[in-house]
């Protein structure tokens, strides 16, 4: 069975109860990330998470069906989290809908994959399995579930500030939801007894904004800015920035050019396009000169290079922790040298 991004909502506590295998995928990574994290806490007995890798089931395909209907040392329940990228996972999931007996639920959060990849077109006819899209949300949408990640924590957020805490993590609900998280232990906050949060708060747990955050970084690589990025990249070692967190932010600015470009086509108006844009809140009014620059740089070809670049580099950061922030910074010099060379 499929989902879209809609109605995954309305179909996840079904799904728990009655599939066993769940393909999460899309260019928001973080939407495909929660929507797993979802069906894993309305699993009837989640058990112990198993954790693997989509490279570490190319290597041996056999692995995952070996896993999902094996049984631990103390007969308890389990279940499997499978990172992949694109359809590294293919063979290993054939493998296992083949296999004999039934398997724990195996969930698989697939970046730089679609509905249409190999393995999602293997699942969504199935009645045990789901294949769930996400696309990334817009300033309002994410402002929005902010508010409610806020609830829940006890924490109560006015519009204004939800939506700088939506722009502080590049969209990211992961990232917001660290934020929140934080709020709540500053100001004591709980669901039996709610704080209400400020400005002041939110400065106070280090909360990044459009200035010292993700966001003057990516503007400068994206933007071709090879004059400031050396200090941009210092500011990065300093400050102690997370390579795979601003790398998602990348992710996001070019999932967001995607969208626009898909928008405009060949032939539109792109200072007409983002005055749209931030008419109907889609697009920070503060990012419109931004997005206009790039989105004259980053179209068609270049655009599909950048997407292959980033997801090529996200792999490199999850392989190498160690040498994350080289790898980032050699991964974004070379990225701002080609943005400079503006078609």
């Amino acid at each position: 069975m499929k989902a879209s991004q809609k109605d995954f909502k309305a179909q996840a506590a079904k799904a728990a109860r009655t599939a066993q295998v769940f393909y999460f995928c899309g260019p928001d990574e973080a939407g495909a990330h929660d929507a797993a994290h979802t069906i894993a806490a309305l699993l009837p007995d989640p058990g112990e998470r198993i954790e693997l890798t989509g490279a570490e089931l190319k290597k041996d395909p056999v692995r995952l069906g070996d896993e999902a209907r094996s049984i631990s040392l103390f007969g308890d329940k389990r279940h499997i989290w499978v990172r992949a990228s694109g359809d590294e996972a293919y063979d290993a999931v054939a493998n296992l809908i083949d296999g004999e007996g039934e398997p724990c639920p195996v969930l698989i959060v697939a970046s730089s994959a679609s509905d249409k990849s190999r393995t999602a077109k293997l699942l969504a006819p199935r009645p045990d399995a789901l294949v769930a899209m996400f696309y990334p949300p817009d300033l309002r949408s994410v402002a929005e579930a902010v508010k409610i990640m806020g609830d829940r924590a006890g924490v109560q957020l006015a519009g204004d500030l939800a939506e700088r805490i939506a722009r502080g993590s590049a969209l990211d609900t992961r990232l917001a939801q660290s934020e929140v998280t934080k709020l709540a232990l500053y100001l004591d906050a709980s669901p039996e007894a709610p704080r209400k949060a400020d400005m002041q708060a939110l400065d106070a747990i280090g909360a990044p904004t459009e200035d010292d955050g993700f966001t003057a970084l990516v503007n400068v690589v994206l933007g071709g800015e090879l004059g400031k990025l050396a200090s941009e990249l210092r500011r990065m070692r300093e400050l102690g920035m997370s390579p795979v967190g601003l790398l998602l932010a990348f992710e996001r600015r070019a999932a967001q050019l995607a969208q626009l470009a898909a928008r405009l086509g060949s032939r539109g108006d792109v200072h007409a396009l983002l005055e749209a844009e931030v008419q109907a809140r889609r697009v920070f009014w503060k990012d419109r000169r931004d997005l206009t620059d790039q989105l004259k740089r980053w179209r068609g070809k270049r655009l599909a290079r950048l997407v292959a670049r980033l997801t090529a580099l996200h792999r490199a950061l999850l392989g190498n922790s160690q040498s994350a922030e080289l790898l980032l910074a050699q991964g974004l010099s070379d990225i701002a040298r080609f943005a400079a060379q503006r078609s």
